[in-house]
């Protein structure tokens, strides 16, 4: 038997078992992962020096709010409430996630795909980052910036992975004269070159250089773990609420009414929602991922289009009108459900809405106020509700502070009577003066309705759904609200009876929800309870059941439970 030299020996291919390709696809499919957080990382730290909202995953997930069908957002509204954005952002996370594990899987047959992939992901941000309705093309720098790093940090992260080629000298090598000489240097290259491909590889005999690896998986993670922390540390120098718990509130020239004897019953009723909320507990809807960040001494207010004295106010003008006003109003989010709880009351301070608009001189033409945020965000509201709605009012103060800044600060609209998609603009930093048929607000683009009056409405707050409840004297207790005229009555039903009418609180103002009680004495056993309000108009809740879209949800809110 002749026996194999060990040239032949080292130019045999070194074949993978099935455990090593699978390990093999495994860490590629970590180092596509690995590059994506490099690249996020460092696309935060950029956009702390342009600003959150140029983060590819903050404009993404606006990218995905501004696409998803009307009817997907109202079933995460319903599911997630106030949490939708933070399930947006995880849901984001988790894509980008999964497509970096297919690129880092991708890389192992080619390279240049797998970069591809990278620069596909940056092409992504940018597009979403300078698209935005309040995007510039420095927003589209730090998905770039990140995209370019993550490519890097692919390439070394999949280097230790690829198999290393085992050189094998020719038969031509060495001196010409001396075969000895020749064969034994070719004897010591080989016996190199086999140490240094057995140092990478693993156990089975593939080459795969594990240790090189983990040592530069390691340092992406410190990369991705420095400069994604130092990004959120840079982005705080947006941040705002030292400037605004700086700011005084005005005193207004006209307070709100003293609120009459027993207008809140909260505090004999257990579990009875607060005649007001608290500002850390009122609801908050809108489609903001980040929140904007104004710097009181750097806003304007901007009036412009069908205006006769088209101008812009700073917050210092604003704040020293003579005019200011204080009024107690609830306010109502389109997209609650039957039963559901977008809906809170506040203590507000602005500038009546009306009387502003006239004395800058807007036009009887104009139908339609497209008002701006400073997100690019556009709320149209109808001009004749803004001028003629008594309590309309530029907001800048709430329940005694100034406006929270996830609630609009420094400045915002509300119209009693209206849902909050036609008449809350948040962080508003322009009115056009308007028609419909001219432009298309947000909402009206996705079909919403452009006028939208709050429908009477009422809840039980208490006894709570499917529990057990102790027999004997239960108070059934809840709010009810129809702004702009007022609740006139709450009725009952308990099981299979008639109707009874509960008790109201003292009314407040027309534009001020009203809590209501029913005092029972519950016999053992299951129990249903169904409520309705009836305004001072006269109209009664109907019970035929209908979603928010696209005006606004209808019908009777029900609970069962027990009593033991």
């Amino acid at each position: 038997m002749t026996e194999q030299s060990p040239a032949a020996a080292a130019g045999d291919d070194v074949q993978p078992t099935r455990g090593a390709r699978r390990l093999r696809r495994l860490l590629a499919a970590l180092a596509g992962l690995l590059a994506a957080a490099v690249a996020l990382g460092v696309a935060e730290l950029v956009a702390g020096l342009v600003g959150p909202a140029s983060s590819p995953v903050v404009a993404v997930g606006n990218a995905a709010i501004t696409l998803t069908p009307e009817s997907l957002k109202s079933f995460a509204i319903e599911q997630f409430g106030e949490d939708d954005k933070i399930v947006l952002v995880g849901g984001v996370l988790v894509v980008i996630a999964l497509y970096a594990l297919v690129v880092g899987l991708v890389s192992l047959r080619s390279r240049l795909l797998g970069l591809i992939g990278i620069g596909l992901f940056g092409v992504i941000g940018v597009i979403a980052a300078v698209t935005r309705p309040a995007g510039g093309l420095l927003d589209g720098l730090p998905s770039l910036v990140g995209a370019l790093v993550g490519a890097v940090a692919l390439l070394y992260l999949i280097a230790p992975l690829t198999p290393a080629a085992v050189h094998t000298p020719s038969s031509g090598d060495g001196a010409p004269g001396g075969a000895t000489r020749s064969t034994q240097h070719a004897d010591e290259a080989i016996v190199a070159r086999l140490r240094d491909v057995l140092g990478k590889t693993d156990r089975k005999g593939f080459a795969l250089d594990r240790r090189g690896f983990f040592l530069t998986s390691g340092v992406a993670v410190g990369a991705a773990v420095v400069t994604g922390g130092g990004g959120r540390l840079l982005q705080r120098r947006f941040d705002v609420a030292g400037a605004r718990s700086d700011l005084a509130l005005p005193t207004p020239s006209s307070a709100a009414p003293a609120l009459p004897a027993g207008a809140d019953m909260s505090a004999d009723v257990p579990d009875l929602t607060p005649l007001f909320t608290e500002n850390r507990d009122f609801y908050r809807v809108d489609t903001a991922i980040t929140v904007p960040q104004i710097s009181p001494s750097e806003y304007t207010l901007t009036l412009s289009g069908m205006f006769d004295s088209p101008r812009s106010f700073t917050l210092a003008e604003l704040f020293e009108r003579d005019d200011l006003v204080e009024r107690d109003i609830t306010l109502t989010c389109v997209s609650n459900e039957v039963g559901g709880r977008l809906s809170s009351t506040a203590r507000w301070i602005g500038i009546p809405l009306g009387d502003f608009l006239r004395e800058n001189g807007v036009q009887s033409s104009s139908n339609q106020l497209l008002c701006r945020s400073s997100d690019g965000m556009t709320i149209g509201t109808p001009t004749e509700s803004a001028l003629n709605v008594e309590d309309a009012l530029i907001a800048i103060g709430m329940n005694g502070e100034p406006l929270l800044v996830e609630h609009g600060f420094p400045v915002r609209m509300l119209i009693p009577g209206l849902y909050g998609y036609v008449s809350a603009c948040k962080w508003m930093t322009e009115i056009q003066a308007t028609t419909y048929d001219a432009v298309d607000a947000y909402w009206t683009e996705r079909d919403w309705a452009t006028d939208a009056p709050i429908k009477v409405f009422s809840r039980i707050d208490t006894p709570a759904a499917l529990r057990n409840v102790p027999a004997g004297p239960t108070p059934v207790a809840g709010v009810a609200w129809a702004q702009g005229r007022g609740i006139a009555k709450v009725e009952v039903k308990v099981d299979d009876a008639d109707y009874v009418e509960a008790q109201l609180s003292p009314e407040v103002n027309a534009d001020l929800w009203r809590q209501w009680v029913l005092p029972l004495d519950l016999a053992p056993g299951q129990h249903q309870f169904t409520v309705r309000a009836t305004d001072t108009e006269g109209t009664t809740q109907t019970e035929e059941r209908v979603a928010p879209f696209p005006d606004g949800a209808t019908g009777l809110h029900s609970i069962r439970m027990v009593s033991t």
